[in-house]
């Protein structure tokens, strides 16, 4: 054969061959861009845009049914592609309880489960602690150790996440000079009992409340070290009506004076000047704070139109001291601020309506009414979640589905047995909820309703019952 057709030839070849590769990568990319973007072949072979969903599970290796469909491929933790609409999912593991819940996958977007839990069904319980005479216990934010109180100036630490949990004394009597404390006392008496703890996101101070309603008593305690804490009432001779802590280590606290906001800086011990007049409510995320105030007469109102409204939604850069109006109101509001995914909100609860703004533009994202007025509101885990509250009535404004159930616990009242979980105690029975109130379950029948309960490092469930710190154990030992 001529050697110049040969060579055409080759390279003919060569050409096709590169072409093809060339048009299978752009074929391959295309085509998983287009799964990427929840496109995918029906059961009928017809292309159709769906979405995904991601689960997991404490225990993790749970059975995945979806629509009551299974197979040993699916096991939490996994994804899984499903159509847009509604699909039934439910957990199951040899063992344990199930769990289940009615979801709504959109086209294109991903729905993430990641906060089922199921219980062992069989629980091995072991007594913690006598705690006879304790009168108010606090559980820290990472639920690893235990504040007990009593009537004294000497309270307890536990570490519950160990096999051994352990206890030691923390005195307080230098920071209650008023406390009665007899001659040779090892202890003093308080003068005025406990109302409230709240931690800082460290787990290593505490801002406490005594007093009564006309007049509080602030303690910042730090609970690695005692001789640390600040009476912040009698340091700046205030009679503050209510505090927060600003920053992950307390070493900002938000207090309000004669309705008047401040910052207080703790290192240098300094307060600042007024940053809010005539507060009614705040939150805040960082340094970014999101107030409820009096309508004032001399604000910067060049980018609002004045109104008649009584009240304003105020947003405050603590930082910078920057004060942005964002809206007139006619009375009082609570309010949250809250980050999901990438995105901040900013939730507004007036008398029994919910509505969710943007952060960037304040922009109404969603609205909702309740059959209830409200007079609690908490921001839960990653800000997935609003919760808010009227005794034993809870509605729960779910950001990942943007929807509001409303339910109620068992009981007068709930508190948080981890990031996701809702505990209720009624009559001596310890009830557990998701966060929207579904899965309900029942798991002990002699807990002390005036006692926190939690659960630590996934392995123990804690509560108190009959002078006891008890404890069962979630996992096979």
């Amino acid at each position: 054969m001529d050697p110049e057709k040969l060579k055409r030839r080759q390279s003919l070849k060569v050409i096709t061959s590169e072409i093809i590769m060339f048009l299978s990568v752009v074929v391959t990319v295309a085509v998983l861009a287009l799964i990427v973007s929840g496109y995918w072949l029906n059961s009928n072979f017809e292309v159709e845009r769906q979405g995904m969903l991601q689960i997991s599970s404490v225990p993790t290796g749970a059975d995945v049914i979806i629509d009551g469909e299974s197979s040993w491929l699916q096991k939490t933790n996994t994804s899984k592609v499903l159509s847009s609409g509604e699909h039934s999912v439910t957990l199951a593991k040899e063992g344990y309880d199930s769990w289940s819940k009615t979801i709504n996958i959109s086209e294109g977007l991903l729905y993430r489960l990641h906060y089922p839990r199921l219980f062992l069904k069989e629980r091995e319980l072991e007594s913690v602690l006598d705690v006879n005479g304790s009168t108010m216990a606090s559980i820290s934010p990472d639920h690893n150790s235990l504040l007990l109180l009593n009537n004294t100036t000497k309270w307890t630490l536990i570490e519950l996440n160990s096999e051994n949990p352990t206890s030691k004394s923390l005195d307080v009597s230098a920071l209650f000079p008023n406390a009665n404390i007899a001659n040779g006392a090892e202890v003093g008496l308080l003068p005025t009992s406990i109302t409230s703890i709240n931690w800082s996101r460290d787990n290593n101070h505490a801002l406490v409340q005594s007093g009564t309603d006309t007049t509080k008593e602030w303690i910042l305690l730090d609970i690695k070290n005692p001789l640390n804490s600040v009476n912040l009432s009698r340091e700046f001779n205030y009679n503050f009506t209510k505090m927060q802590i600003l920053n992950h280590n307390a070493s900002d606290i938000l207090a309000v004076q004669d309705g008047n906001l401040y910052k207080i800086d703790i290192p240098r011990k300094q307060i600042s000047t007024i940053l809010v007049n005539d507060i009614t409510n705040y939150d805040h995320y960082g340094n970014e704070i999101v107030f409820v105030a009096a309508n004032p007469d001399n604000s910067d109102i060049s980018d609002i139109s004045q109104t008649e409204e009584n009240y304003y939604i105020g947003l405050l850069e603590v930082n910078s001291g920057k004060i942005t109006t964002l809206k007139y109101i006619s009375s009082s509001a609570q309010v949250a601020i809250s980050k999901f995914y990438d995105d901040k909100y900013i939730t507004v609860v007036k008398d029994n309506i919910i509505t969710v703004y943007k952060y960037n533009n304040f922009e109404e994202y969603s609205n909702f009414t309740l059959n209830f007025t409200p007079d609690a509101i908490t921001v839960g885990h990653d800000g997935e979640f609003v919760v808010m509250s009227s005794g034993p009535q809870i509605a729960t404004l779910d950001m990942e589905a943007n929807e509001v159930r409303e339910w109620s616990v068992d009981g007068s009242t709930y508190g948080w047995l981890d990031d996701n979980m809702i505990y209720s105690i009624k009559d001596g029975e310890l009830y557990v909820y998701d966060f929207d109130g579904l899965n309900r379950r029942a798991l002990a029948d002699n807990a002390s309703s005036h006692f926190p309960v939690t659960i630590s490092d996934n392995k123990w469930l804690y509560y108190f019952s009959d002078d006891y710190l008890v404890r069962e154990w979630l996992s096979p030992r």
